[in-house]
């Protein structure tokens, strides 16, 4: 049995959808670790209530609880939750292309979200599952037709791209070392050419040496980091490990911005969560688009600002043009999936 719930979302309730797999056992672990969260509740198709108990011998203040499908365990793990990640889903395989990930997670993430709309309604949702660009969709599509989508709180996790980015500048740079020193943001969406790291507006600057070439191909590396990781694994794996991180790290800004602290990081969201902001956003784009990776400022209802791109090179609106296709083509294909299932 589940210890009586609190009342407030700042106690930090919080369910973790997908929590025995690659990805949701190191992100639960970090998340067991955040005196924030005072209450972990983990699903998963197999393993989550050994994962629990695991997790529950640490000396932190979240209760843990762990269930599986039977006797509606999605629905016991999920009910009032204030926060819900989703690391459910199938990795990426060498040889996979995206298009192969989104058939086989797109029902999984279909029927997760099914599971929140019922279960809870107003909880802040945080999108790990890819293709992220088709799966945020799907998880909005669903939380509409069920009268309960919000846009300001449903959030694609885009963090590991700058994660990566901060990494990659300061190894360029010569000192590993000084990687969290770096602020990059990274907009449009979350894989391969949608991913836009905005490296003109890198803090502190690119070094001085760095030529044209070394700019294109550290956007490359970015864009293409998670191919370099799935085949350094060599077929056991994909980006897991460093996921989790940044799952983690965005995960504790968003409880941080329910408190009221001054928190603005990326994120893929409805352009709606923000509509002046949105607009505004969509001008510099010059296209019509409905979800954006952006800075975003968060707050106690989530999303409280889209921030504009600034000012961005002739470089970078070059690739922003390609992003721009590719990110129409991946909404469309989650919004799609959503209005030709059975829900």
């Amino acid at each position: 049995m589940r210890r009586p719930r609190r009342a407030s979302p700042a106690e930090g309730f919080v369910g973790a959808a997908g929590a025995a797999g690659g990805i949701g056992q190191p992100l639960s672990l970090l998340l067991k670790t955040n005196p924030a969260i005072t209450d972990l509740s983990l699903f998963d198709i197999v393993n989550t209530p050994g994962v629990a108990a695991d997790l529950s011998h640490i000396d932190t203040p979240a209760v843990v609880h762990g269930y599986l499908p039977p006797n509606d365990g999605l629905a016991t793990a999920l009910k009032g939750a204030d926060l819900v990640v989703i690391p459910a889903g199938v990795p990426r395989k060498p040889g996979m292309t995206r298009d192969d990930l989104f058939k086989i997670n797109a029902g999984i993430i279909r029927d997760l979200a099914i599971g929140i709309a019922v279960n809870a309604p107003k909880a802040f949702i945080l999108v790990i599952s890819n293709p992220v660009n088709s799966t945020v969709p799907i998880v909005a599509e669903v939380l509409a037709k069920h009268g309960v989508f919000n846009p300001k709180r449903l959030f694609g996790v885009t963090t590991l791209d700058v994660v990566r980015a901060s990494t990659f500048i300061a190894a360029l740079a010569g000192d590993s070392s000084k990687a969290p020193s770096y602020t990059v943001p990274v907009v449009g969406g979350h894989s391969g050419v949608t991913i836009l790291p905005l490296l003109s507006q890198a803090k502190p600057a690119l070094p001085s040496s760095a030529s044209q070439a070394d700019i294109e191909a550290l956007t490359n590396r970015i864009q293409f980091g998670g191919d370099e990781v799935v085949k350094a694994k060599d077929g056991a794996g994909s980006a897991t490990l460093s996921m989790a991180y940044a799952a983690a790290e965005f995960t504790n800004a968003v409880l941080k911005g329910l408190k009221g602290e001054n928190v603005i990081v990326p994120s893929y969201v409805h352009l709606g969560a923000d509509p002046e902001g949105g607009k505004a956003l969509l001008a510099e784009i010059g296209a019509d688009l409905t979800y954006f990776s952006t800075l975003v400022k968060l707050g106690p209802n989530g999303v409280e600002q889209i921030r504009p791109l600034g000012t961005i090179s002739e470089y970078e609106k070059k690739l922003l043009q390609a992003a721009v296709g590719e990110l129409k083509d991946n909404i469309t294909k989650g919004v799609s999936f959503v209005e030709t299932s059975k829900l």
